[in-house]
């Protein structure tokens, strides 16, 4: 999983941890600690308006 320096509303505890979750057998984090720190204090979440449950509706 690479974890760049990136704005920091997309560094989440929630992103890190769906990247943790979805590793089958091995998991390598390539990223700075600090970066790597900041995700696992980082616990805001943002609503997302995707319109994801809207496209689904009206396939």
């Amino acid at each position: 999983m690479c974890v760049p320096q990136a704005y920091p509303a997309l560094l989440t505890r929630n992103l890190l941890y769906t990247g943790m979750t979805r590793a089958k057998e091995l998991l390598i984090v390539i990223g700075s600690k600090q970066v790597i720190d900041f995700m696992v204090q980082n616990t805001d979440t943002k609503k997302r308006n995707t319109g994801l449950g809207y496209k689904l509706e009206n396939i």
